[in-house]
Formats: structure tokens, sequence, C-alpha cells
């Protein structure tokens, strides 16, 4: 299981094409294409992960100049999904969930109780962090791994769920997303919906991408609104004018060429699915099936990533004005775009929808961490993560993760209860 354990940190450049590889070969494709898929699967990832590494790496330090021109003192320090990955994964519970939830996984595949086949194997974090914060809150490994589990299980009711939606909304085929932090954000974004579709005057307004480049035409386009998005976050951080122009430019290259290495990705995948799926509809006929992906294949959508840059200046103001609120988000403002990735396609793509729906979640997760923070601080402590100086004397929290919302709080809360 250490081996195991290992290869997963490796991240999914790595695992995806070994994954895709062995499939390819169980799926009787030959050595030659089951190779070509994999490596384009892998060069497709890498692609993807390094405009995402540069996405956040450039919002890094604008997001660190405005948390400091507004002088934002709170006492909880955002820890980002980094710290909270690499804790998850340093838990005593790493066997039994990832033994459990393959288990699971193949339980739920022979019962025909779900169409999905999960590979993002590397976000088996997100239920590991959900159960290292109940076992270190009531020491209980059982209870721990009771937590990741329900919590995988009801990401798949979700990923099976929302996948016919995002297949459309994003035009991609034959994947779905078991995502315990993306996930438990779509019954809030249905109902924002809902409420938002029948308040006069409101439900009219509609910043969708097809409508915004109907009305201001080149000023629409998704790498103009990148631009202005970067040039805008570079504003309220005090940046002068040439280092908002590099930032402007960088976002628009975020903006256009991520889709193309989903493009690229996809086309690997493709290989494998399509093959996948002629053997198995020879041996289960009329069943369907999804491959379970990770959600960094949606955030390349201009509606999406207009939404998560909005929600940056929106978030320090949150932390700043909400009563009784102590956490200061910093290392995961970048990555806020995640949260609103399932969302989309409920809010059919209205970026002011889209929005509202996502203040809404930033306020629940800035209580909920405020909430957490001595049990995540102390499971972050206990694990074998080196934390920057200025993070060791404080308390810590994580905007970013399936304890911030409100399936995974419930979890925490309901194990304490089954603890004491």
């Amino acid at each position: 299981m250490e081996l195991v354990s290992s290869v997963l940190q490796l991240g999914p450049t790595v695992i995806m094409p070994i994954i895709f590889f062995v499939f390819g070969l169980l799926f009787r494709l030959s050595l030659g294409k089951a190779f070509k898929a994999a490596m384009t699967v892998g060069v497709g990832f890498e692609g993807l992960l390094l405009i995402v590494a540069m996405f956040l790496n450039t919002l890094g330090p604008v997001t660190a100049a405005m948390v400091k021109r507004l002088g934002v003192q709170l006492t909880i320090m955002d820890a980002g999904w980094a710290t909270s990955a690499s804790s998850a994964w340093s838990s005593p519970l790493v066997p039994f969930v990832v033994t459990g939830a393959i288990l699971l996984n193949v339980i739920l595949l022979a019962c025909k109780s779900t169409k999905i086949l999960n590979i993002d194997m590397f976000n088996y974090w997100l239920i590991l962090l959900v159960g290292t914060l109940i076992y270190t809150d009531t020491g209980s490994i059982i209870l721990g791994t009771c937590g990741s589990l329900l919590l995988y299980l009801l990401a798949f009711i979700i990923g099976d769920w929302t996948a016919p939606a995002i297949q459309e909304s994003y035009q991609i085929k034959g994947v779905a997303f078991i995502h315990a932090t993306c996930g438990p954000c779509v019954p809030f974004g249905i109902a924002v919906n809902a409420l938002l579709a029948r308040i006069p005057i409101i439900r009219d307004i509609n910043l969708s991408q097809e409508k915004i480049v109907a009305k201001l035409g080149i000023l629409g386009e998704p790498i103009t609104l990148a631009s202005i998005l970067g040039a805008g976050l570079g504003a309220l951080a005090g940046w002068p004018a040439g280092q908002c122009c590099v930032l402007a430019v960088k976002m628009a290259t975020v903006m256009l060429l991520l889709p193309k290495m989903v493009g690229v990705l996809m086309e690997g995948v493709s290989i494998v699915r399509e093959q996948a799926e002629t053997v198995l509809k020879e041996k289960f006929p009329g069943r369907e099936f999804y491959i379970g992906m990770d959600t960094s294949l949606l955030i390349g959508d201009p509606s999406v990533l207009a939404t998560g840059l909005l929600l940056i200046p929106i978030t320090l103001l949150l932390a700043i004005v909400l009563p009784g609120n102590k956490m200061l988000p910093f290392a995961d403002l970048s990555v806020l775009v995640f949260f609103i990735t399932m969302i989309a396609p409920y809010c059919k793509k209205n970026i002011f929808r889209m929005l509202v729906t996502g203040t809404i979640l930033m306020v629940i997760a800035l209580y909920i961490s405020t909430d957490l923070a001595p049990i995540y601080t102390a499971a972050v402590h206990k694990s074998s993560v080196l934390l920057p100086e200025n993070m060791r004397s404080t308390e810590l929290g994580n905007m970013l993760s399936p304890v911030n919302t409100p399936l995974g709080w419930l979890l925490i809360k309901l194990a304490h209860l089954f603890g004491k």
C-alpha cells in the first residue's frame, strides 16, 4: 500500500498514462495504439498542468498584493490545497480508504448502481482529508474511514446525476466527475439558479458568453475578457501599469491555451473510451459507461474562468466584512475557479448566476473554515508536511477542499457526535 500511495503522489501526469495504457490493453487495443493513447493523455495533462501552474503562479503574487493592500488582519491562514493533499496522503487512513474506494467503485459497477469507472485516483486526497479530520477529532480509524467512503459514495451519486448535463454543456463525451469538493456545490447552483429565475428583472440578466460577444463584439471575446480581468486584478493590487499589462497577457494566454490542452488530453481519452465502449457493449449490451476524470478539464471554459477571477476580490471583501469570520483567504484564492466548474451547466453558463452562487459558497466556506480551524490545524501538524515559517505558529484552514462544503462539514460534525 505504501507503493500505491507513493505512485499516486506522483500526480496525474504519471498516473494517467499508466492507467490508460493498462485499460487500453485490457480493452484489446494494440500495444502501439494503447501506448499512443496513454502518452497523448500524459502530454495533455502535462500541458494542462503547465498552463494551470502558470495561472496559479501568476495569480499568487497579485492576490498576495491585494491582501497586503487591503490590510486584512485575520487569525486563521489559508494553507492551500497542496498542504491539504499532502496531509491527507500522510494519514494512517490511506490503506483503508484507497482499498475501500476501489472496491466501492467495483461493487457499484457490478450492481449497476453507477455508470462511472473512476480513474481520478489522485483526487482520493479529497475524501481522505475529510476522514483525516474525523480521525484527528475522534481518534477513530473506523469513523475516519467510514466518513471518507460515505463521502465517496455521495460523490458517485452526484457524478452520475450531473454527467449528462456536464457532457452536453462542455461538449465532452463519455466522462464524469467524482469530485468531493465540486460535486457537493451543485445543489447550491441549482437552488440559486431556480431562485434567481423567479425574481423579476434579475431573472432577465444574462451574462452568458454568447450574449456578451453578441453585445460587445471583440470586447466580449474570451481572450479580451481575460485581459481586462487580469489588468483589473493588477489595478486592485495597486500594481503599476506595466505589471498590469503583463498580467493581462498572461491571463489571455491561459484563456486561449487551456481549452487547447484539454483538447489534446481528450484526444487520448477518446481512443481508449471508444474502444472500451465497443468492448463493454459486447459484454454488457444496453449499458453505458463513463470515465471518471478531474475537473481541471472544465476550468478552460471562458465563463468558468471569468467567474473564478471575479471571485478573488469578492472573497477577500467577504473575509473583511463578514462578522465572526477569522479566515484569511490566501493560498487558494487562485483556485476558486474549481468551485463552480460543475455548477456552470445548471446556471446555463450565465456568469451572473454563477457569480451569485460562487459568492454564497464563499460565505459558507469562510465560516466553515473558521469553525474547523482547530481540527484542521491539528491534522496538518500531525502529518509529515513541512510548513513555511509563517504557518507554524498560527491556526490553519483551507478554502478549496470538501471540508469547506456543507456536506463535508456535516460528516465531520456527525462523526464527532458518534466519537464521544
